[in-house]
């Protein structure tokens, strides 16, 4: 198959998580979120190099180990992710092909098993067509107005949430989110730009425990995954 990339962006600030450390350097299990991110990529034979987007001048580097490994270059990010990913894009283009696959992942989601990132490979590797780790949604969705009166019950037979890694040929994503950032539209993920453009898109279900570390309780149950990833291993 095409040669496969990493793409991490973790450039921002973290400001729900109530913290004056951005959270990818917050610690669970003796280790910065952003390291254990990395590991869930660089733990993957076929992943031949990682390219991570950090904030200009940040001074927080140094607490994470997996930054120093040689397959890992970083790139200076944006104020925003979509930013972000598209510097790591443009940065690895001078090493990649427009026809490898990058896997983009969030600096914030520690709990990657390895069972699910080879299952993403393998599905959008088969069907050559991109796609994204997702779970179904499982609890009642309302839809509400502004003053939090509920509008109506949404069926949500077919409605996921959107984890990462997501899966895409580097050269149809750069041109995806290039063509969404000329236009100022608000990219939340990169399967929304593939989306937009034209592409087609598919979920690979993903597990509970790959959860985005986002408010301060999420720490806690991302250690506890954490601990049941590793029980689980060989």
């Amino acid at each position: 198959m095409s040669a496969l990339w990493g793409v991490v962006p973790a450039a921002g600030s973290g400001q729900r998580m109530a913290s004056e450390l951005p959270k990818q350097y917050l610690e669970i299990a003796g280790r910065p979120l952003l390291d254990h991110a990395l590991q869930a990529l660089l733990g993957c034979a076929d992943v031949r190099g990682v390219m991570v987007a950090l904030a200009p001048d940040d001074p927080h580097t140094g607490k994470v180990p997996s930054l120093n490994d040689p397959r890992v270059a970083t790139v200076a990010g944006g104020a925003e992710r979509a930013d972000s990913v598209l510097a790591a894009l443009r940065a690895l283009s001078a090493m990649a092909a427009p026809d490898d696959w990058v896997l983009v992942h969030d600096a914030a989601r520690p709990c990657l098993a390895g069972e699910d990132l080879m299952a993403l490979i393998a599905a959008v590797v088969e069907g050559d067509c991109g796609g994204l780790l997702a779970q179904p949604v499982n609890d009642t969705v309302k839809r509400v107005d502004g003053d939090l009166r509920v509008m109506a019950t949404v069926d949500r037979r077919t409605l996921w949430r959107a984890q990462t890694p997501q899966m895409f040929r580097l050269g149809d994503l750069s041109d995806a989110l290039e063509r969404m950032q000329g236009q100022g539209e608000l990219v939340t993920d990169e399967s929304s730009a593939m989306e937009q453009a034209g592409y087609e898109v598919q979920v690979i279900p993903g597990s509970a425990r790959n959860l985005k570390v986002t408010v301060p309780e999420d720490l806690m149950i991302a250690e506890y995954y954490l601990k049941a990833n590793e029980e689980s291993s060989p």
